[in-house]
């Protein structure tokens, strides 16, 4: 068999430019698919409008290769756009009409401006409020499934150059899927607004009941939260404290009134009676339907009174039976009993409430928890103390205060020669938990 010769064909130089330039449009399509999925991946994973607008400007500017990007959001309410979260800069508003985003958000046009500065519709004064410097920007509008718009993506300062038109579609097609996302986490925000307010309501419903623990609930959330700082909990751990916080003495509501509101000492028999509310908290709390992540809110409301030595009521649980949240929950309710001021005495004193709490870790509270708690920022402690009082609450004291935690307090106390810093120390928190303010007149704390 004669092998055939092989016949080299020329290929004319046109068409090999055409089959170069289809190649370069089927990269440039599946890069395109690519970036666009992982967007797409990214964004889908954030539910609150904070997270996913910071994920979103994050994606933008990766896509893009830019040094900036914002979301702007329209709020057609008030006829304004507003930027939550923005690369460098605070939430700013402004009228929906005004400079380059408002411009798009009326008209729906796409800006690609090379030289921000030659636009006559750049406002220059936020460069000079901030120190930055455009160069050039990338503005287009967002609209949602039904096209209307409902913000304004703006990209600043493209990497080696001007934004091309693919950086156009590209952006373009990254506003599409980031509009639904913001819708939906528009709407989770709404709805998780409106369920705190339903949590609040039904704590200052109970709270009010017993004249003794105004507020308290509403303090224990928030300096469960605070621990919950500390250890790092998770956001859904923090939601579930949060909520179980709230709703940890609800069950105060089968507890006979005259029992609740009596000032004398108790009988056993009306003491038994009302440490059975921790019990009738979790029975009334397992008839709201509290699914996924919630569904655990009874068994750690219903849990704050047991102890770790299993001293503790309804059930004398011991150490790991108890829900980790619960001892949180713990040490925050015995903590605000000591440190709130009742209609027949004044608080505590601050070292004795803190010689309490230390010597019940490891027996009474879970000492993780006790270390956290002294942990806390001195001014964040404060705010949540003076909750009723916050106008007496002086910026630089709190400033000062910031730079310190309930373990430097106790240190500075137990000083028998404490520095400068430590009596200033003790003296400013001093002044604000025996409230020695109000001896003063009100200008003085100004």
């Amino acid at each position: 068999m004669v092998s055939q010769p092989m016949i080299n064909t020329p290929i004319d130089e046109e068409v090999y430019k055409g089959l170069l330039q289809e190649l370069e449009q089927y990269r440039k399509q599946h890069e395109r698919l690519r970036l666009l999925f992982n967007v797409t991946r990214n964004i889908t994973r954030e539910l609150t409008i904070d997270r996913l607008l910071l994920r979103i400007m994050d994606e933008v500017k990766n896509v893009l290769n830019c040094d900036r990007c914002s979301v702007f959001i329209m709020d057609d309410e008030n006829q304004e756009l507003w930027a939550r979260v923005a690369h460098g800069e605070d939430e700013i508003r402004f009228p929906s009409h005004l400079g380059i985003a408002g411009y798009v958000a009326t008209t729906g046009e796409t800006l690609n401006i090379p030289d921000a500065y030659a636009d006559y519709r750049f406002n220059p004064n936020i460069d000079k409020k901030t120190g930055y410097r455009t160069r050039n920007m990338l503005t287009i509008p967002m609209r949602n499934k039904r096209r209307e718009i409902i913000g304004v993506f703006q990209a600043l300062n493209k990497f080696g150059g001007p934004f091309t038109n693919d950086d156009e579609e590209l952006l373009d097609a990254i506003g599409a899927i980031s509009a639904g996302q913001i819708e939906n986490a528009q709407l989770y925000e709404e709805q998780k607004k409106t369920f705190d307010s339903f949590l609040e309501t039904l704590a200052t419903t109970i709270d009010a009941r017993d004249p003794m623990t105004a507020g308290h609930s509403k303090r224990i959330a928030k300096y469960a939260d605070e621990i919950a700082k500390v250890v790092k909990l998770s956001d859904t751990e923090r939601e579930v404290l949060r909520t179980a916080a709230l709703l940890h003495d609800y069950g105060k509501i089968a507890i006979r009134e005259a029992v609740l509101t009596k000032k004398g000492r108790l009988t056993p028999e009306e003491f038994e009676h009302i440490q059975r509310h921790p019990d009738f908290t979790r029975r009334i709390l397992e008839k709201i339907n509290f699914t996924g992540k919630l569904k655990d809110v009874p068994k750690i409301a219903g849990a704050h009174h047991e102890k770790l030595d299993g001293s503790g009521y309804p059930q004398g649980l011991k150490d790991k039976e108890i829900p980790k949240l619960s001892k949180i929950l713990a040490v925050c309710d015995v903590f605000d009993a000591l440190t709130s001021q009742r209609p027949y005495r004044d608080r505590m004193n601050f070292f004795k409430v803190l010689t309490i709490i230390n010597k019940g870790a490891g027996i009474d509270f879970d000492d993780f928890y006790v270390a956290a708690l002294k942990k806390i920022r001195l001014d964040r402690l404060l705010v949540i103390l003076e909750d009723e009082h916050q106008e007496k609450l002086r910026p630089g004291d709190l400033a000062f205060l910031s730079s310190f935690t309930l373990t430097d307090l106790m240190f500075a106390h137990a000083e028998i020669e404490p520095t400068l810093e430590q009596q200033k120390l003790l003296s400013v928190f001093t002044k604000y938990y025996t409230q020695a303010y109000f001896e003063k007149s009100k200008d003085d704390y100004i």
